[in-house]
């Protein structure tokens, strides 16, 4: 008899049959003299679509609503029956006796794998293989202390609870607003409070109203001394006449030196990366977007093997990692990190590891490269650059605390204060890992936090100090008043929303301690999985635009936050539902319960909808007729492009009118939109050059560049495929069982 195992792609499920000694290539499976294994493409098998219940459904209509199944079906994904029906007749094989759920080790792993099983009626007895990276030992490891599948029904009962709420609440309340309204409007109990968060911000942006703040510096000897209010130690005042005041009586005064100190003072290396933190630093330093990171991030887990399992939440190792953290640094040792890692792998670890805390590590642990050995010649640019981020926050965590003697000056100059501060390093540390990039490693984006801008607070920067003692007096100085304005909060970034999403605790409304704590433990808004996804669908669905790197509502998303029920924009909802979802995975709530509270409250959504006053008004039309039904279209504007959309959300037309690519302006060096039809394509640049698609394609062959030929044939060939597809698609998908939302 034989063991099937499932993986949830097909590239783990190579190596899985590699280590298992499996060969022999079959219809979607491998196979061997012990053990089958095939896979999935990702979710083979979702909660079935509306009209799959009743054929009515397919109609969007008021009347119809709330759509409440009994039980929820489920349905193949079309796109992918064919290995779908190739792992259900492996399934059902007479000489398989065990199944072996191999599918990602988390909440979402476990549904993919036992939907597949429920939908082909299986009752073979279950284990799980839970690993976190896909190295050759670790598959070893795994399979050699496999779980009993009967531990994790818990956990698919809350991934089931959460999929179907979704549906329940995504579905019917995006049908209700849409045909309220009769505009595409979609919300989510993740989506929506994501938009809402970023409505607050340029809410207060708009409210800020900038204050001039203003400071005295005294310099001499090579010395720059900054004034210091005596009480409130703050380093500059709102009042001009009083810093003026100030300024006029120091007029040559010396200043007397009354306190040198210096402090000792050490700094441990950030924590290791979890995916968010991952996601912020790529597109802080390289503008990468969440999803092109996980994408990056995927490819060297599955395809290079040399990192560990991206979709974590954890910064922390668990203390069973440590024993492999010497081969680790022995694989990770070549290239740019040879010296830095061979210099750890030659001596002893530290007793007590700052980044190892079994308390804080659930299902997987932090970012860290694999036992594997690397090929750096084989990636990418872009895999080069995430991995090069990986490996050296890794190496630094186990390098020794950066230690620097901090030295603070204060002096008495006309019975006022002034300070100076400077560092001297006396062990770089970790910071010798980071090289030029050691001063801004780990440090959060500039980020004035939800309630408003900095108040005028102003720090004394560090800078080299000469030699003094207490009771040295400085002659012959300048005094300069300084002055600035206060700064409202910024933009939000993918970087920053990220951050927000993560930890959402500072937008809700109630400050529920409990619900705000469960929040951070829970990942906040969404799924290190998830988010990515999230963000790119509320650009799709044309709720969010870009203008350089800051992230802006759309007059669509603002009207829909006018409109939509005032729970759904709240964190809070997710914050009561990972609540309950965790007491159904640790076993001490039953799904029933939690699933007849949902009905209930979907229907109260349903009823508040209905009863709203609100109205919705398209204010991107334009004078262009859709060449389907002759109404006029509206221009909207994606993350990448420009579009024009029937406003007739049942017609769905819809076409491309420009799009950033990744051609450059050969006068400035920025990318260039694409725009127009055909032969009349042109590339046009925001400092102002233009060149025709055929010109530019001459140009380039001349100079010998075929990069950006592929580029425009991948452009056009995208823009092809939109044209051809109804606009509804994404929407459709976005709203296709679970996969509405997480």
């Amino acid at each position: 008899m034989k063991s099937l195992v499932i993986a949830e792609k097909p590239s783990v499920a190579r190596d899985i049959a590699r280590v298992l000694k499996c060969s022999r290539q079959g219809n979607g499976v491998i196979e061997g003299e012990r053990y089958i294994v095939t896979w999935g493409l990702g979710h083979l098998v979702t909660l079935a679509d509306p009209e799959d219940y009743d054929k009515k459904y397919k109609e969007w209509k008021m009347e119809h609503l709330p759509m409440m199944p009994e039980q929820f079906r489920l349905e193949v994904i079309r796109q992918t029956s064919k290995q779908y029906q190739a792992v259900k007749a492996q399934i059902h094989r007479n000489d398989v006796n065990r199944i072996i759920i191999a599918t990602d080790a988390g909440r979402e792993g476990e549904l993919v794998a036992r939907l597949i099983l429920k939908k082909a009626g299986s009752q073979k007895p279950l284990s799980r293989l839970w690993i976190s990276s896909v190295t050759d030992k670790a598959i070893r490891e795994g399979f050699a202390n496999l779980k009993d599948g009967k531990e994790y029904e818990p956990l698919y009962d809350a991934a089931m609870c959460r999929a179907e709420a979704d549906w329940l609440v995504g579905i019917n309340a995006t049908r209700a607003l849409t045909c309220k309204y009769n505009a595409q409007l979609s919300c989510g109990r993740v989506q929506t409070p994501t938009l809402a968060m970023i409505a607050r911000r340029e809410e207060q942006i708009r409210q800020f109203v900038p204050k001039p703040y203003f400071g005295i510096q005294a310099k001499g000897r090579g010395l720059t001394l900054t004034w210091q209010d005596e009480k409130s130690k703050a380093l500059n005042t709102f009042d001009r006449k009083r810093a003026e005041e100030i300024k006029g009586k120091l007029a040559g005064k010396e200043a007397r030196v009354v306190q040198v100190k210096r402090t000792p003072k050490k700094t441990m290396a950030p924590l290791l990366y979890d995916l968010t933190e991952l996601q912020r630093e790529a597109s802080r330093r390289f503008d990468y977007s969440a999803k092109e990171t996980l994408n990056i991030m995927q490819r060297l887990y599955e395809n290079h093997k040399v990192l560990t399992y991206p979709r974590t939440d954890s910064r922390y190792l668990s203390s069973d990692i440590v024993p492999t953290l010497k081969e680790r640094l022995k694989a990770c040792g070549v290239g740019p990190f040879r010296s830095l890692a061979g210099r750890l792998a030659n001596q002893p670890l530290p007793q007590k590891l700052f980044f190892v805390d079994d308390k804080k590590v659930s299902d997987h642990h932090a970012i860290i490269p694999t036992e594997q050995y690397v090929r750096l010649d084989h990636m990418t640019v872009d895999e080069r650059r995430i991995y090069d981020l990986v490996v050296r926050r890794f190496l630094a965590v186990m390098y020794p605390p950066c230690e620097y003697e901090q030295t603070s000056i204060t002096a008495v100059i006309g019975g006022e204060t002034f300070t100076a501060r400077g560092n001297i390093i006396k062990n770089m540390g970790w910071k010798e890992v980071c090289e030029n990039d050691a001063q801004d490693m780990g440090e959060e984006d500039e980020e004035s936090g939800p309630d408003g801008g900095d108040g005028g607070v102003q720090a004394v920067k560090s800078q080299q100090l000469p030699p003094l003692s207490q009771g040295d007096v400085l002659k012959d100085l300048t005094f300069v008043m300084t002055e600035g304005k206060t700064k409202p909060p910024s933009h939000f970034t993918e970087s920053t929303l990220l951050s927000a999403m993560e930890n959402p605790a500072a937008y809700m409304e109630s400050k529920d301690k409990t619900m705000a704590r469960t929040l951070g433990e829970t990942g906040g808004l969404g799924t290190v999985a998830t988010r990515a996804d999230i963000i790119e669908k509320l650009f799709s669905g044309f709720l969010l635009e870009k203008k350089g790197k800051e992230i802006f509502l759309t007059s669509k998303a603002k009207q829909l936050l006018e409109l939509v029920p005032e729970d759904l924009k709240k964190p809070e909802l997710t914050a009561d539902w990972e609540i309950r979802l965790s007491k159904i995975a640790g076993g001490t709530l039953r799904r029933d319960v939690f699933m007849r509270d949902i009905r209930n409250y979907s229907r109260e959504l349903i009823d508040q909808i209905k009863s709203g006053e609100g109205n919705f008004r398209h204010d991107n039309l334009t004078n262009h007729k859709c060449p389907r039904c002759g109404k006029r279209m509206l221009l909207v504007k994606g993350k990448n492009s420009e579009m024009l959309v029937c406003q007739d959300r049942e017609c769905g037309y819809r076409e491309t009118v420009s799009r950033t690519s990744n051609a450059r302006c050969p006068s400035c060096h920025k990318k260039m939109e694409l725009r127009g039809k055909g032969d009349g394509q042109i590339f046009v640049c925001r400092c102002g050059y233009k060149e025709k698609l055929k010109a530019f394609q001459e140009r380039r062959r001349k100079e010998g560049a075929g990069v950006s030929k592929k580029d425009v044939a991948r452009y056009l060939s995208q823009q092809k495929k939109e044209a051809e597809e109804p606009v509804n698609n994404l929407f459709a998908q976005a709203l296709a069982g679970i996969k509405l939302e997480e």
